[in-house]
């Protein structure tokens, strides 16, 4: 059985930072950026644990803006 690691890529200028994927990462991979904001003057989730990403999607479901993409690819 071959190992999975994901990736994600967050669309930063749609996000509202509801922090609704933070909370639904079991691994801790991303966090709602400190002292960040975009152009519409919202915090922002940026990915802080990039290694531990197994490509699970929990980030992107439940966001509600579909501001983030999650990639997979065994190793």
């Amino acid at each position: 059985m071959s190992k999975i690691q994901g990736a994600i890529v967050v669309n930063t200028e749609r996000c509202k930072g509801c922090n609704l994927c933070v909370a639904a990462c079991k691994f801790g991979v991303i966090r709602l950026a400190a002292k960040k904001v975009n152009v519409h003057g919202y915090p922002y989730v940026e990915t802080i644990n990039a290694e531990a990403c197994v490509g699970c999607a929990a980030c992107g479901i439940v966001c509600p803006d579909g501001c983030i993409t999650v990639y997979r690819k065994k190793l």
